[in-house]
């Protein structure tokens, strides 16, 4: 089963690879990392995507909550109300004949045109997994050159005494 974690960790040298450490030292395979500072330059929000067992899950985010500098760590699962969004850059060849049909899909999926030559756009695209699938579905016929992907952020709705369990 697929699962999100988010940490909230010191912005401090070495957090992000003891974090992710922690995870592929226990045989856990992360299939996205995404990691930045919050609005507050002393702390980063680092979340995890990856494909694991409930019970692995639970013993392994009760050892990363164990870690220096973790502040807090929030799963998004079933049980929590979150938005989650990724982004996607993503070079696609587009000559004259093609571009008005690349630009069409762009349309329809609101990606943004960010850069344009004779040979090629440079389109954005933000939102969640499945329409950034259906996207990718849509635009690869036309000739991916390059692309790159964030990975999930993620974060509870509402107010966080909302989010609390009694």
């Amino acid at each position: 089963m697929r699962h999100t974690i988010s940490a909230l960790v010191e912005n401090k040298f070495g957090v992000l690879a003891r974090v992710a450490g922690m995870f592929s030292g226990r045989g856990f395979n992360i299939d996205t990392l995404n990691v930045g500072p919050t609005h507050d330059p002393k702390y980063s929000r680092i979340t995890i995507t990856l494909r694991a067992q409930e019970h692995a899950l639970d013993m392994a985010i009760k050892q990363l909550d164990r870690l220096i500098n973790v502040i807090d760590i929030t799963h998004f699962g079933q049980r929590n109300a979150f938005v989650a969004r990724e982004l996607v850059m993503l070079k696609v060849s587009a000559s004259g004949d093609t571009r008005s049909k690349v630009i069409e899909v762009c349309d329809i999926f609101r990606a943004k045109v960010i850069d344009v030559t004779p040979v090629a756009i440079i389109i954005e695209c933000t939102g969640n997994e499945n329409k950034i699938r259906a996207f990718l579905e849509l635009i690869t016929p036309f000739g991916i050159l390059e692309l790159a992907r964030t990975g999930n952020v993620a974060l509870l709705r509402g107010a966080p005494a909302e989010t609390e369990e009694d």
